[in-house]
C-alpha cells in the first residue's frame, strides 16, 4: 500500500479526485463473463472504483477498447530469456505481463545462493512484479557435476523474504515417491507454503503419493488425458508454451469455463526472439481464442485463477481493491496490449529509467578444460550404438539404437540417418568430466554448435560432425565466458556471449533478439531443422525418465541405470 487508506476510500466514494480515471472503454468481468462499460478509477497501486462515473486528476482516455487484468506468468525461468531480470523486466511488461512467478533454478545450479540472491535484489527493482520460487533441486541429479548444491539449510534464509512464495517445481519426483532424506527435508520444512510440481508422465498412486507430499500445481502435462488426472487429484494444471515446449494445443480441451478455476498459464523457457515474432502470454490467448477456446477460460487462467494458485490474493481481477495491474487492448481476440498499468503505472520507457540496477554476478563461471579434437573420439565397438532421438517441440527424449559406421578404430557420425555426435563437458571447475554419444534429430550436415546453457547443471553441450569444429566451439564458449557458438569449417559463424552465469547477456534484449536472428542463420546454414537449436541443444541433457542420461562418467540408460557410454 503506497498510499493512506483514507485516501483509496475517499477516491473509491468519488469524494476526491482519483489520480488516475480510464474513460470511455468496457472492462471485462471474470466473475460473469460480462464486458461492462465503466470508468475506471485508480488510487496509487489499487483500484478504487469501477461500475461508475469519476473524475480524475489524470484522465486517460480509452474509447472503444477493453481493459482485462494483467496476466501472471506462473512458471517460468528467466534465464531461459538469456537477458537479467532487469532487461526481461523491460521486455516481456510491455505484452501485459505484469507478474511472474520464476525459479532461479538456472543459475542456482551455477551459483547456488549467490545467484537466488541476484534474482531477489533485482526482482525489488524491477517494474514488473517478480515472485521466486527457491529452487528446490539443486544439483537436479546426483548423475552430473553442478555449480553449487543447495540443502534445506542454505534455502531457509530465504524463505521470508517479501518476494518468495514457496518452493520450486520439485523435479525429483522419484525422490518424493520414495522418500529420499534430502528430499524429505525440504518437503517438510515448506509445509504450508506453496511447493510447486514438475512431474512429467507421473500417473496413478505414484500421482498420489506425490501430491500427497503437499505439492499442489504442476506445467509438466502434455496430454487432456494427464492432465485431467491431475486436475481430478487436486492440482492446478499450468498449461506451458514456451520455446520448446509447447503443450497448448494438445491442453486446449480442458481450457473451458468449467475448469478454468484449476488452471493458469506459463511458459517455463521462452527467448526474446519468439518473443519478439510471436508475444508472451498474449500469445497463448490469442492463439487458444482462435481455436475456439471460451475467451472467459483463457482469460481466467491468465490471472484470476493464476493468482489464486499462487496465494496472490491481490491481483487478478478489475475491481476495486485489488491491485490495478491492468492490460488495454483493442478486442479479446486479438489480446494487443496497447497500454499497461503495473500496479497503478503506466509503463513507459521512462519508468523503466527509475529502476536502480543490480551488480550482475558469475562473471568467471566458465572454468572449462582445454579440449582438442581428439577428445571427441568414440572407441569402435560391434552391434548396436545407443543414440539420444531429439523430438521437436519436446524436451523428453528418445532411446534408440543404431549400428553406426566405423572409420578405423572409431565410431563415426552418420549423416544419411541424421547421427552425429554430441558431448557434454563439465565446465565449473570441480573435475574436467567429459562425456561422448551420439544424437538424432538435429539436421546438421556440417559443422558445431555449442552451448553453456545445458539444462539442468549447466555444463557445456555441444553436437557436431566435425570433431575440429567441436573442439573449437568449446574453446571459444570460455573465450567469451559462455554463450552459444556456431563453427562451421574451422570459422566462427555466429556466437552471443552470456557471461553472467554463462546463462544471460549484459546487453539489452533488442541486441540479444537480433544476436539470436543471426544464430538461428548460422545453424540453419549447417542443416539445422529444428525450429530452436540452441535451446533444444540446452535440453539435450536433461534427466527426464525414461531418458538417456548423460553423467560425468558416459552415457546412462536410466530405465536399466547401467553405463553405456
Amino acid at each position: 500500500m503506497t498510499q493512506p487508506l483514507e485516501d483509496f476510500i475517499d477516491q473509491g466514494v468519488g469524494r476526491k479526485p482519483a489520480d488516475i480515471v480510464l474513460k470511455g472503454g468496457r472492462f471485462f468481468d471474470l466473475v460473469t463473463g460480462e464486458l461492462v462499460a465503466s470508468d475506471i478509477a485508480i488510487c496509487g497501486d489499487r483500484i478504487v472504483g469501477t461500475c461508475g462515473d469519476y473524475i480524475g486528476v489524470q484522465e486517460i482516455d480509452i474509447t472503444g477498447r477493453i481493459v482485462v487484468p494483467g496476466f501472471i506468468d506462473t512458471h517460468l525461468h528467466i534465464e531461459s530469456s538469456l537477458v537479467t531480470p532487469h532487461e526481461f523486466d523491460r521486455c516481456v511488461l510491455p505484452y501485459g505481463v505484469t507478474t511472474v512467478i520464476c525459479d532461479p533454478h538456472e543459475i542456482a545450479n551455477v551459483l547456488g545462493t549467490e545467484g537466488i540472491q541476484f534474482f531477489l535484489d533485482s526482482a525489488c527493482e524491477t517494474i514488473m512484479d517478480i515472485r521466486v520460487q527457491l529452487s528446490s533441486c539443486v544439483p537436479a541429479t546426483h548423475l552430473e557435476t553442478s555449480g553449487a548444491d543447495l540443502p534445506i539449510e542454505r534455502l531457509l534464509p530465504f524463505r521470508h523474504h517479501e518476494k518468495v512464495i514457496g518452493l520450486a517445481e520439485f523435479m525429483n519426483f522419484p525422490g518424493v515417491i520414495h522418500k529420499d532424506p534430502i528430499c524429505m527435508a525440504k518437503l517438510e520444512a515448506f509445509q504450508g507454503d506453496h511447493i510447486d510440481g514438475h512431474a512429467p508422465l507421473l500417473r496413478g498412486n505414484d500421482l498420489n503419493g506425490y501430491i500427497a507430499a503437499g505439492i499442489r500445481t504442476e506445467h509438466e502435462a502434455t496430454t487432456a488425458e494427464e492432465a485431467m488426472e491431475k486436475i481430478r487429484k487436486g492440482m492446478h494444471i499450468l498449461v506451458r508454451e514456451g520455446s520448446v515446449s509447447k503443450d497448448l494445443e494438445a491442453l486446449m480441451p480442458i481450457i473451458t469455463e468449467r475448469l478454468s478455476p484449476f488452471i493458469a498459464l506459463c511458459t517455463d523457457d521462452r527467448n526474446p526472439l519468439d518473443i519478439a515474432e510471436q508475444g508472451h502470454l498474449d500469445y497463448m490467448i490469442r492463439t487458444a481464442i482462435a481455436a475456439g477456446v471460451e475467451p472467459l477460460a483463457i482469460y481466467r487462467a491468465a490471472s484470476i485463477s493464476a493468482a489464486r494458485a499462487f496465494g496472490l490474493r491481490d491481483r487478478g481481477l478489475v475491481a476495486p481493491g485489488w491491485r490495478a495491474d491492468l492490460v488495454v487492448i483493442d478486442s479479446l481476440e486479438n489480446c494487443k496490449a496497447g497500454m499497461v498499468f503495473a500496479g497503478g503505472r503506466l509503463v513507459t520507457d521512462a519508468l523503466f529509467a527509475t529502476r536502480k540496477t543490480v551488480a550482475p554476478v558469475g562473471l568467471d563461471s566458465v572454468k572449462a578444460r582445454t579440449v582438442n579434437a581428439a577428445d571427441f573420439g568414440v572407441p569402435f565397438t560391434e552391434g548396436e550404438t545407443s543414440v539420444i532421438g531429439v523430438l521437436p517441440g519436446k524436451i523428453i527424449t528418445e532411446h534408440r539404437r543404431f549400428r553406426l559406421p566405423s572409420l578405423g578404430n572409431q565410431t563415426t557420425v552418420d549423416l544419411a540417418r541424421d547421427i552425429i555426435k554430441v558431448a557434454v563437458i563439465e565446465r565449473h571447475g570441480k573435475n574436467g568430466n567429459h562425456a561422448n554419444a551420439f544424437v538424432q534429430g538435429f539436421g546438421l550436415k556440417k559443422g558445431a554448435i555449442a552451448s553453456t546453457v545445458g539444462h539442468d547443471s549447466h555444463n557445456i553441450c555441444v553436437v557436431g560432425v566435425s570433431e575440429d569444429d567441436m573442439a573449437q566451439a568449446v574453446r571459444r564458449l570460455s573465450e567469451i565466458k559462455g554463450g552459444f557458438v556456431v563453427v562451421e569449417d574451422g570459422k566462427i559463424t555466429g556466437e552471443i556471449a552470456l557471461p553472467v552465469a554463462g546463462l544471460m547477456s549484459l546487453e539489452p534484449y533488442e541486441t540479444v533478439r537480433d544476436t539470436l536472428h543471426h544464430l538461428r542463420e548460422a545453424a540453419i546454414a549447417l542443416g539445422s531443422t529444428l525450429q530452436e537449436p540452441f535451446l533444444q541443444l540446452a535440453f539435450l541433457p536433461l534427466p527426464v525418465i525414461p531418458h538417456l542420461k548423460i553423467s560425468d562418467r558416459g552415457l546412462v540408460d536410466v530405465d536399466a541405470f547401467r553405463l553405456i557410454g
